[in-house]
C-alpha cells in the first residue's frame, strides 16, 4: 500500500476552513472514482500539529492520477508518506491565469470560490467523461451566475463559459471586473457588449468573451469563449442550442440574503424559481452531461430539490456528504443529476 497526505489550502473563511477537510474527503471519494487506483482508507491525521487529509492506495499513483488530483479544490500540497518522511508530490493543476481571477472580487454574499471549485469538480466528475475537462474544453453553463464566479473559475480551467443574471447590477459589476483584468494581466481578447433581443424583443444586455490561454494559442486561432447573459434564465432553452452545455453548475439563491434573483419578487421561493427554470437548463445539457446545485436546506428540503430534477428527466446520483454550515441563517448542500 503506497499511502498519502494532502495539505489543505488555507482559507479565509473560517466557517468555511473549519469544514474544508470534511469537504476535501467527501471531494476526494468522487475524485477517486476516476482514478486508476482508487483511494482507501480516506481519513484524517494530525502531522506537525496540522491538520492532513489522507489516503491509501494500492499502487502508486500514476501521472494522470496526479494530474487529476491536482484540481482538488482544497488541496495545497500533496505528499508521499513513509518511513516518518513527507515526500512531495509535484502536482499540476489547471490553473491558467492564477488565483487572483477568483479572489479579487469582494461583495457581500459571494459564495466561497473554494467551494465553486469543488461543486464544479464534482459535476465534472458525474459527466459520461470524467477526466474530459483535463484534455479538451467543455461548456460549463451557470444559469444563475451572479457575479461570474463560475465563469472565472471555468475560464481559470480553460473551458468554455456562458451565465444567466437577471440582476442588472451584478452584470454591470462583472463587466467592469472582467474587462479591467484582462487590460490589466495583457491577456490577449476581444470583448463585445450590447442590448439582447430576441424577435425584436429586448430582454436584457449581453457581454461576448474571447480570450487565448496563451498568446501564442490566441494568435493560432484557439479562443476559449465566456458568454454573459443579464436577461431571465428562464430563457436558456431559447439562447442556446439543444445539448449544447456539458455541465451545468450553480448556487441557488438561499432565500435570506439574495431573494431569488427576481426584483419583482424578492421573497419568492427558490423552489419556484427552480421548477420553472430547471426543464429549460436540462434542454441545454447534452446526453452524458451533468447538473450541479447547491442550496441553503434551511429553505428548501433535499427531497424536494431532488424532485425537481427527476421531474426533468434526470438521475440524481449518490454522492457522500457535502452539507456544512454558511452562517447561522444557511445550512449549505449540494447535489448532483445526470442526463441520459
Amino acid at each position: 500500500m503506497f499511502d498519502y497526505g494532502i495539505l489543505l489550502y488555507p482559507s479565509a473563511n473560517r466557517v468555511y476552513a473549519d469544514a474544508s477537510a470534511a469537504l476535501l474527503r467527501a471531494e476526494l471519494a468522487v475524485f477517486g472514482e476516476a482514478l486508476s487506483t482508487p483511494p482507501a482508507e480516506i481519513g484524517e491525521r494530525q502531522l506537525g500539529g496540522v491538520t492532513y487529509v489522507t489516503f491509501s492506495t494500492a499502487g502508486r499513483l500514476s501521472e494522470e492520477d496526479v494530474a487529476l488530483l491536482s484540481n482538488l479544490s482544497a488541496l495545497y500540497a500533496l505528499f508521499e508518506l513513509g518511513d516518518g518522511v513527507l515526500r512531495p508530490v509535484e502536482v499540476g493543476p489547471l490553473d491558467w491565469f492564477g488565483s487572483d481571477l477568483l479572489t479579487i472580487q469582494k461583495y457581500p454574499g459571494k459564495t466561497n470560490e473554494l467551494f465553486t471549485r469543488l461543486l464544479l469538480n464534482v459535476t465534472l466528475l458525474s459527466t459520461a467523461e470524467p477526466t474530459a475537462f483535463l484534455h479538451r474544453p467543455l461548456h460549463v453553463l451557470d444559469p444563475l451566475c451572479g457575479r461570474g464566479t463560475t465563469l472565472n473559475q471555468a475560464m481559470n480551467y480553460g473551458l468554455d463559459a456562458t451565465g444567466f443574471e437577471l440582476d442588472k447590477r451584478d452584470f454591470e459589476a462583472y463587466e467592469h471586473f472582467v474587462k479591467t483584468w484582462l487590460r490589466t494581466r495583457r491577456i490577449k481578447h476581444t470583448a463585445e457588449s450590447g442590448q439582447l433581443r430576441r424577435n425584436k424583443v429586448k430582454l436584457g444586455q449581453r457581454l461576448e468573451l474571447g480570450f487565448g490561454l496563451t498568446k501564442e494559442r490566441y494568435k493560432a486561432g484557439e479562443v476559449r469563449r465566456v458568454t454573459y447573459y443579464n436577461c431571465d434564465t428562464a430563457t436558456a432553452a431559447d439562447l442556446l442550442k439543444a445539448g449544447s452545455v456539458d455541465a451545468i453548475v450553480t448556487d441557488a439563491p438561499y432565500g435570506v440574503q439574495h431573494g431569488s434573483h427576481r426584483p419583482e419578487d424578492l421573497s419568492r421561493s427558490p423552489l419556484e424559481l427552480l421548477e420553472s427554470a430547471v426543464p429549460a437548463w436540462v434542454r441545454t445539457l447534452r446526453a452524458g452531461g451533468a447538473l450541479g446545485i447547491s442550496w441553503n436546506t434551511h429553505v428548501a428540503k433535499r427531497d424536494e430539490v431532488a424532485d425537481i430534477l427527476e421531474g426533468s428527466g434526470l438521475r440524481v446520483r449518490e454522492l457522500p456528504d457535502f452539507a456544512h454550515r454558511v452562517d447561522q441563517a444557511i445550512q449549505r448542500d449540494l447535489m448532483v443529476a445526470c442526463k441520459g
